[in-house]
């Protein structure tokens, strides 16, 4: 019979290795959640400079440029022409209102916040955004007559409109201005009326593309 003393004893295991797999799950997922407030920001400034120098999107509010655009389409605009360029006659162009309301005086620290928001398109802009096409440069003439413009004396080919444009007195755009119409003359608000001359600096950029809906998907 065999004693306690002669139970064998067992052996000694090794001691397991260090792991090479790198940090734990729990690990990597809390410095995922560390690094995206970074991620978040990065991704809002790399909006606001594609928005601000590239591309921007816009919503067709109204009917006043049928049957280029309707109402509910989304144009791309961009100002990159304009660095190299002009803006040109039949130029399909945003800008914003020529005679906005005085802003709201926020703040500083305000300011930038509402800046930084509007300009990713989370919150609408303070001043009114307008669509049009360029009729009448600095120094043009430009009038209408008989259901036809003309710019400098000359009758300008628009063949983009079902109407004739009604007519109205010459007139000469100032310098550092241009005179816009809407495709669809008979309503529209343009530089015929409330809207007047718009300034040259005011201009966001030229619409060269329908990107929604995708069946009116076209260039400009």
């Amino acid at each position: 019979m065999k004693t306690d003393t002669e139970r064998p004893v067992a052996e000694a295991r090794p001691a397991p290795e260090p792991s090479d797999d790198g940090p734990s799950l729990a690990r990597r997922v809390l410095r995922g959640i560390g690094e995206l407030p970074g991620l978040v920001l990065l991704a809002l400034l790399l909006a606001l400079l594609i928005k601000t120098f590239l591309v921007q999107a816009f919503y067709i509010p109204s009917e006043s440029m049928e049957p280029t655009l309707t109402m509910g389409d989304r144009v791309l605009v961009t100002k990159i022409p304009y660095w190299f360029g002009d803006v040109g006659r039949g130029d399909v162009i945003v800008f914003e209102d020529p005679t906005p309301d005085p802003a709201e005086d926020r703040g500083l620290v305000s300011d930038v916040f509402h800046w930084l928001i509007q300009g990713v398109g989370i919150e609408p802009p303070d001043i009114e955004d307008f669509i049009k096409r360029v009729i009448g440069k600095p120094g043009d003439i430009v009038m209408a007559r008989q259901g036809s413009v003309y710019v400098n004396g000359e009758k300008i080919s628009e063949p983009y409109l079902e109407q004739k444009t009604r007519d109205f007195p010459r007139t000469k755009v100032p310098e550092g201005k241009l005179f816009v119409l809407g495709d669809n003359r008979s309503n529209s608000l343009d530089s015929r009326f409330s809207l007047g001359f718009v300034p040259i600096d005011g201009v966001i950029g030229e619409a060269f593309m329908i990107a929604w809906p995708p069946t009116r998907l076209n260039t400009l």
